[in-house]
């Protein structure tokens, strides 16, 4: 017999990967951190395989498990779908709220989205996606997405503005660029990409010679390579702790923030959209002045 896949627990494995982790998919889906652990064991089981594994103290998808990510992806959006087309979208439970961000400080960014939507919508089913900014906006352009937040400059859409991300350069511990005249090396999400422009507009305006050494889709891709000691990466973090495997590099030049932007879908319900848009600023300002505080104990940085 065919295994079945039990669409809770593609649910909780799509949170797991929006997240970050289960501690945060449980937050994001009101449950316990166990439940959603013995959803991710049912998958397992019924495929006979693993799908995560633990990385020190982080949780990695396996091979197996992203090719199943995908394909939840898809079994999910088509099941929710379905629903709304047979419940009709007047339905009170036909319709989940389903807000986007741009992976850049999206570990911080969709939680506070999804507590904001609680609170204006109590009881209801919140969905994530992260993607890229471009994608994001077209999604909600289509009725796809509620609400996004963004990259303002990637993205040829109008929204409201937010707040902004610093931009600052890691690497791997130890790491140390090579002697001059050899290029420095980065690592970078492949074009096209507002970070990466920065990156390598920053550097000509030093005279300092770049080459893209390792470029991936998305963030993981970058980070992983960034860690494995490939090369600098300039990275969006809204605040600490920085990320796990890198340290901040000062000996770079430094870049200008970049600005997000929201964007709702039309129709969407106004008194929704005004908390998600406050509650994104509320963290950005925070983040801000968190900053601010570490400047002045650290003129370093």
């Amino acid at each position: 017999m065919r295994p079945v896949l039990d669409i809770v627990a593609l649910r909780s494995l799509i949170a797991v990967a929006d997240f970050g982790g289960f501690h945060r998919a449980a937050d994001a889906l009101s449950l316990s951190q166990s439940t959603v652990s013995q959803h991710i064991r049912r998958l397992e089981k019924s495929l006979g395989r693993p799908v995560v594994e633990r990385d020190g103290r982080k949780t990695r998808f396996t091979a197996h498990g992203a090719r199943l990510l995908e394909e939840a992806q898809q079994i999910v959006g088509a099941h929710d779908a379905a629903v709304r087309r047979l419940m009709g979208e007047d339905h009170p439970d036909a319709a989940p709220v389903v807000i986007g961000a741009t992976e850049h400080g999206a570990d911080q960014i969709l939680p506070v989205l999804a507590a904001a939507v609680r609170d204006t919508r109590p009881g209801a089913e919140v969905r994530v996606r992260v993607d890229r900014s471009a994608q994001l906006t077209d999604a909600v352009a289509r009725g796809e997405l509620d609400l996004a937040v963004y990259v303002t400059e990637a993205a040829q859409a109008p929204g409201t503005p937010v707040g902004e991300l610093p931009l600052r350069w890691y690497a791997a511990p130890g790491w140390e660029p090579p002697a001059a005249p050899a290029p420095l090396p980065l690592v970078a999400i492949s074009d096209p990409c507002v970070i990466r422009r920065r990156a390598l507009t920053a550097l000509a305006a030093q005279n300092t010679p770049a080459t893209v050494v390792a470029e991936a889709g998305y963030l993981a891709g970058v980070l992983d390579a960034a860690r494995a000691g490939l090369g600098a990466a300039l990275l969006a973090i809204p605040g600490s702790p920085y990320p796990d495997g890198l340290t901040p590099r000062h000996d770079l030049p430094a870049v200008p923030p970049v600005r997000l932007s929201a964007r709702a879908r039309s129709g969407c319900d106004p008194a929704m959209t005004q908390a998600t848009i406050e509650a994104v600023r509320a963290l950005l300002t925070s983040r801000e002045a968190d900053r601010e505080a570490d400047r002045e104990a650290d003129p370093a940085m």
